[in-house]
């Protein structure tokens, strides 16, 4: 396996403060043998990863192949691929991604516009864990972060990508509530959130 130790690079620009748009996450820590593998993740989402073009940062992954850890790893800290070579590669080896931060865009923003701001990064960084919930960023749509091969994170201005997430894993969390909840666990909150989604 192949492991890359990542660090951190700042642009011109620095992200700006959370707000605006209300933004959808879900946490998923229970009911896998192991995190992060992509492959199931992809069909969960009913494969909307195709659509987006893919910004890779702050990349740990067990990949086997020198040609996927050449692509992941292009701009040498970082990585540009579209969804279609994303789901090709984690289709023909879904290997485990221990870190990551894999930010989805549209296909009309360029990689030059993406990195005029900070590239986003999952280790250290303590956004995740407070609301409102938010992608790194500013020009993504969605963010997918396996962290440290303990959990899986899926946040989006789509808030359908989430929900397909949530229904394909049922042991994912909300990640507002998480959040709210400092990680602990209360039943009955989550199941009147359903109830009142499907009265």
């Amino acid at each position: 396996a192949i492991m890359v130790p990542y660090e951190r690079i700042t642009a011109g620009k620095k992200l700006p403060e959370k707000g605006g748009e209300e933004m959808k996450g879900a946490i998923l820590e229970k009911g896998e043998t192991g995190y992060t593998y992509l492959k199931k993740l992809f069909l969960s989402i009913r494969h909307a990863q195709k659509d987006f073009n893919w910004l890779i940062t702050d990349c740990q992954c067990c990949t086997q192949s020198e040609a996927f850890y050449q692509r992941i790893f292009q701009y040498d800290r970082y990585g540009w691929l579209s969804g279609e070579e994303l789901t090709r590669m984690v289709e023909t080896e879904d290997f485990q991604w221990i870190w990551a931060v894999l930010s989805g865009f549209p296909r009309h923003i360029s990689l030059d516009q993406v990195l005029e701001y900070d590239l986003p990064y999952a280790d250290m960084y303590t956004g995740f864990w407070t609301n409102p919930v938010s992608i790194q960023h500013p020009l993504a749509q969605v963010e997918i972060v396996p962290w440290d091969s303990s959990c899986t994170l899926v946040i989006s201005r789509n808030h359908r990508i989430v929900s397909d997430f949530m229904d394909g894993f049922p042991l994912s969390r909300d990640l507002s509530l998480y959040n709210g909840q400092k990680g602990i666990f209360d039943e009955s909150d989550e199941l009147e959130r359903w109830l009142s989604q499907h009265r």
